[in-house]
């Protein structure tokens, strides 16, 4: 019944009816980006042709009206979130843009020469780069958790990171590579036992499990619009309304300012500090287009499916003479990466897309970790609820054809 269910939902994407290579497209590739429900597109249709005005900052009734439907969407994401208060939800374009900013703001506040940031070896290059960054700009020092065999962080060698140097800890709760789920709320406690505060990626997160900020603890959690059915160029940072009040704004200009005068400016009550320029007031309202349609069906629900498929594909490659797989971490989400025996990943992956199959090739911005691997790269397949087990069936049949004419 369930699997009716999510079959049945495939039609709110008419995506999935296009051919490739006169094919039927099979997409695999929903941890880079997924693929958006006929609401999503509608409530852009109907933002562009019924609330178009810019927000604020307008006492006319279309400003008005799009002001109201930007600050909902505010309380949509915080509620989405589990955050009893909207104004620490900062809309940004994305988890990228999120990071920079805490990097930024957070090291100008509480970082100096000496001090020293944790990330973890399965980081994605948006949070390593922005705290290298950091570093440079400071004269401070990045220092990494390792992982073990199956793809889990170890606890105890993170424990023995956190000194009274450590600034800040961030680090993703999903693996974009290696499907892991990462024991956030661990890593929280044991990093709030030394007043230390964490940053977590939740880009991979959001789309397929529950989140609940203040339940975890969290002082900061980003994501992305774009991973969880919403539009490209919009995202979200939540965090706690002390760190934000004590952090100086990221960016200036309109919208952040309380007063401006040639003397000196004085900047806005939050969110709005952090929200320099004319916001995406219609990609907010999509965002929470998103959020109400995957909140409808029930994350738990698509945990539970998903789960189910990831498990069966599993299964299915592992029927395939020299797979191998990476991350076999007994708590993972929809990510399968693999290779077989030494065919290149970029070959395997540039022969199943002419057969209508859409997977990720590559280091997946997750260089080093694949680095710690010792590998070129891996073939990785993600999965949505609209995926199906036929669809995995047409794939593992096809990378069974496309190994044999490779090896």
């Amino acid at each position: 019944m369930e699997n009716k269910f999510f079959e049945d939902i495939r039609s709110d994407f008419p995506i999935l009816n296009e051919r490739v290579y006169n094919k039927p497209l099979v997409y695999f590739d929903n941890g880079a980006t997924t693929q958006k429900p006929r609401c999503v597109v509608e409530k852009i249709d109907y933002a562009y042709y019924h609330l178009n005005a810019n927000i604020h900052r307008g006492v006319h009734f279309l400003s008005q009206q799009a002001t109201l439907a930007h600050e909902d969407a505010r309380k949509s994401v915080a509620e989405f979130l589990g955050s009893n208060k909207s104004e620490e939800i900062i809309f940004t374009r994305g988890t990228t843009e999120a990071i920079n900013l805490v990097a930024t703001s957070f090291g100008e506040a509480f970082c100096k020469s000496g001090d020293e940031i944790v990330v973890s070896v399965m980081e994605h290059h948006s949070n390593i780069v922005p705290w290298q960054m950091l570093c440079e700009r400071k004269g401070m020092k990045l220092r990494v958790i390792p992982m073990t065999e199956a793809g889990d962080l170890d606890m105890d060698v993170y424990k023995s990171l956190l000194n009274e140097r450590t600034r800040i800890v961030s680090v993703m709760h999903v693996s974009n590579v290696l499907g892991t789920i990462n024991d956030v709320a661990e890593i929280i406690r044991i990093a709030h036992e030394k007043d230390i505060p964490v940053l977590i990626d939740g880009a991979q997160a959001v789309p397929h499990i529950p989140v609940a900020v203040v339940k975890l603890d969290a002082d900061f959690y980003v994501f992305s619009g774009h991973k969880i059915y919403g539009p490209t160029g919009i995202g979200a940072l939540y965090g706690k309304e002390k760190w934000l009040n004590a952090m100086p704004p990221y960016q200036g200009g309109g919208e952040m300012i309380a007063s401006v005068s040639f003397e000196k400016t004085t900047y806005n009550e939050l969110p709005f500090k952090f929200e320099a320029g004319t916001p995406d007031y219609i990609g907010s309202t999509a965002l929470a287009e998103a959020l109400r349609y995957v909140s409808e069906i029930g994350l738990d629900k698509i945990a539970k499916y998903e789960h189910d498929l990831t498990t069966y594909a599993t299964e299915r490659l592992n029927e395939i003479d020299g797979l191998k797989l990476f991350g076999t971490s007994s708590d993972k989400s929809a990510v399968i990466s693999f290779l077989v025996g030494k065919i290149h990943p970029y070959d395997i992956g540039m022969l199943l897309d002419k057969l209508g199959i859409a997977v990720r090739t590559g280091h997946h911005c997750a260089q080093p970790l694949i680095d710690s691997l010792g590998i070129p790269g891996t073939v990785r397949a993600s999965f949505s609820f609209y995926n199906t087990k036929a669809e995995i069936d047409v794939f593992v049949e096809a990378l069974k054809r496309v190994v044999m004419m490779l090896s």
